[in-house]
């Protein structure tokens, strides 16, 4: 979460509404373990990562879908058994799960 500190307080300064994305668990293999954070911003600007690329695009939509919708946090899953996120990439064989909130100040 450290490494997108310093973006987070730049956009809340410029009165950017932001979603933060968090891996909280990972079944089997996993592209990056439980605390990798990444944060996006109502513009869809993105610091961080929540799996080394295989479904960002997915994560940050899920972000924009909050930031722009009722503002409600949810927990999204991606697996290689689903076709959702075998399309976006997550080949690694296991399942990450992701704890998307809106960040409140």
């Amino acid at each position: 979460m450290r490494e997108i500190l310093d973006d987070i307080e730049r956009w809340r300064l410029n009165n950017r509404r932001i979603a933060v994305a968090r891996v909280v668990n990972i079944e089997g293999s996993g592209p990056r373990d439980p605390g990798a954070s990444m944060a996006v911003n109502e513009d869809g600007e993105v610091a961080g990562s929540v799996s080394g690329g295989c479904v960002e695009g997915a994560v940050v939509g899920e972000a924009l879908a909050i930031l722009h919708g009722d503002m409600q946090p949810r927990m999204v899953t991606f697996g290689y058994s689903d076709d959702e996120a075998f399309a976006v990439g997550l080949t690694c064989g296991g399942i990450i799960h992701l704890f998307i909130e809106p960040l409140n100040w």
